[in-house]
């Protein structure tokens, strides 16, 4: 009893410092609050099967906070690569499976239904392969730059 009593008193200090930074980093805000309603999302075709759409910030700004959406066909691979920010990942639709290092294999790809979160750490080569339908959003750092592996090959 007496660890849950902790557990929750780190929780709330937790959520209490969370909200005390954020209303600091809110007065120096320079962007009004947003809304972005589904119908209001651009899409752009970033390779055959997948779409991506710019939600929030910029990603190509040095230090900016963005989000995006990627939105994958069934069947869709997205191939090796890496970025030179950390990539943060949440599923929102459909089934991806996301698979570490520089080959696509399908054996040591981690499915991720729809609420999975995956954080990929800056310059750690990764793959992306779309079991259904799927979409998520990735938000980050900018620079968001893309490195595509063997993309010469």
């Amino acid at each position: 009893m007496k660890t849950r009593k902790t557990l929750v008193m780190i929780f709330a200090l937790t959520l209490f410092s969370l909200s005390f930074a954020q209303g600091a980093r809110d007065e120096k805000a320079s962007r009004p609050h947003a809304y972005v309603l589904p119908d209001a999302i651009k899409w752009q075709p970033l390779m055959a099967g997948v779409e991506l759409a710019v939600v929030s910030g910029n990603p190509q700004k040095e230090g900016e906070e963005f989000v995006l959406r990627l939105r994958a066909k069934a069947g869709t691979k997205i191939p090796p690569h890496w970025h030179p920010t950390d990539e943060h990942l949440t599923v929102l639709k459909g089934t991806l499976f996301a698979g570490m290092g520089e080959k696509m294999d399908g054996v040591v790809a981690q499915e991720m239904a729809a609420g999975a979160y995956a954080f990929l750490p800056k310059n750690m080569a990764h793959f992306i392969i779309a079991k259904e339908d799927s979409e998520a959003q990735i938000h980050g750092l900018g620079p968001f730059k893309t490195v595509w592996v063997n993309q010469n090959k």
